[in-house]
């Protein structure tokens, strides 16, 4: 694999201590050992690789799945599991400006049909993930940013859209207090333990004939005259058509097409001791909304049925245990500034994970150009819970030469590359000081 940070990033030590480990033991899926022969391989078992799985099994389509790691390993069983309207980091105007009005309004549907897409997968497959929250809380960080939701209140209300907007004075009686300007909830996603969703789903597709596969990484892929073989540390699966979901997991030869298209960024999340109600009343927060602020680098946080407070924040540059550590204590401090009451609150876990950005700023899920059979669904921008799931069920009718039901736009299907090529890394600092510098 030729990946892009240090062997250190796509270790186990960046995961060490993620609090959902706790919440459900992994299931136990076998190693590919030997040949085999599928339909379809699939390269990732997070939420693209495993909603993949999911749906072309449930279509009688043989698949198996290769995760190079154990189930739960990578993004899709750490992140902060809010199931919200996202994939793309582009405002709904640069996206019409840059795409056109139908692309873009075809891309704000599929953003409410993942939405939709979690929770019928949710309640068909009976799957228990400690649901939360009515819709997404974005909180003004500024009095600038209250005015910029005051209009985006407005402008969603001339849509039809029923969003609630909050001034300062009435933050605190939502139990919303905190050092914010205003608020804006929209009504669409809610929150959910991403370990228990991804296992569920795992589950449902094993259930429906998929084979999953644990400890199997895939080392090379090579095109032969009636599909693809690729090579693991322990087999070989032979398959008609691949799926690559490996998102900021990803190696710049699984394909060759990849490379310099990709840009991996590190997130880091922290989780607190139960809260007691006397630490809830001095805080002023007792609101279970998930909720996020409006910078540029923004923090998010939620308070999850159990009463532990989870609270995460862009990851660090570089990654070592000395940028890890780093990180960490950058992320209790930000903790800290804007839930002062809560200073003496415990961490009791914390840890980091990727998420992956692309060029253009929005998802990527389509066919791999050059490579006959061939698909991916990556680059979600931190919000791959509802969107990877979605990229999954549409690579599933690609994959079978389907017109997607769900709603396809023109925006998701080209992926450009990065200036600076192994090297693209060298444009995070620069864009980060400008983010900050922004907020």
């Amino acid at each position: 694999m030729r990946r892009i940070f240090s062997g250190y990033a796509y270790g186990p030590s960046p995961r060490n201590n993620c609090w959902w480990d706790e919440t459900v033991p992994a299931p136990d899926w076998p190693v590919l050992e030997g040949e085999a022969v599928s339909d379809v391989a699939i390269i990732g078992g997070g939420f693209t690789g495993v909603s993949a799985a999911l749906h072309l099994a449930e279509s009688g389509v043989s698949v198996a799945l290769l995760e190079a790691e154990t189930p739960g390993w990578g993004a899709s069983g750490r992140n902060g599991g809010f199931c919200c309207l996202g994939g793309s980091k582009l405002s709904g105007s640069a996206m019409r400006r840059f795409f056109g009005k139908p692309a873009a309004d075809a891309y704000a549907a599929s953003e409410e049909a993942a939405v939709d897409l979690v929770r019928e997968l949710l309640g068909t497959h009976g799957i228990e993930a400690d649901t939360h929250s009515r819709g997404e809380t974005q909180l003004a960080h500024s009095k600038n940013a209250a005015r910029r939701l005051s209009a985006q209140a407005a402008e969603m209300q001339k849509a039809g859209e029923a969003p609630e907007f909050l001034s300062r004075g009435q933050l605190a009686e939502h139990g919303l207090n905190g050092d914010f300007h205003a608020a804006l909830t929209t009504p669409s996603g809610f929150a959910l333990n991403p370990r228990k969703y991804l296992f569920g789903l795992a589950s449902a597709a094993r259930n429906a004939g998929a084979a999953l596969f644990q400890n199997s990484p895939a080392l090379s892929i090579t095109r032969t005259g009636a599909g693809y073989e690729i090579e693991t540390n322990k087999g070989i699966l032979r398959a008609s058509k691949v799926v690559i979901a490996t998102n900021g997991y990803s190696s710049e030869d699984l394909p060759g097409w990849l490379a310099g298209r990709y840009m991996p960024a590190q997130s880091t999340v922290m989780v607190t001791r139960p809260l007691t109600e006397n630490d809830l009343q001095a805080q002023g927060w007792f609101s279970h909304q998930m909720a996020y602020d409006t910078r540029n680098l923004l923090h998010y946080f939620r308070l999850m049925p159990d009463r532990r407070f989870l609270f995460g924040m862009r990851g660090g540059l570089l990654a070592s245990p000395r940028a890890e550590a780093g990180i960490r204590r950058k992320l209790r401090q930000d903790f800290e500034a804007m839930f002062p009451e809560w200073r003496n609150v415990e961490t009791t876990h914390c840890w980091s994970g990727m998420v992956c950005l692309s060029r253009n700023l929005v998802p990527f899920i389509g066919a791999v150009p050059d490579h006959p059979g061939m698909y991916a669904g990556l680059c979600y921008h931190g919000n791959g819970v509802a969107m990877g799931s979605f990229a999954g069920r549409i690579l599933s009718d690609l994959v079978q030469g389907r017109k997607p039901e769900l709603p396809y736009s023109p925006v998701v299907q080209k992926m450009p590359r990065f200036p600076f090529g192994s090297a693209r890394r060298v444009l995070m600092p620069p864009a980060y000081a400008v983010l900050g510098l922004m907020d």
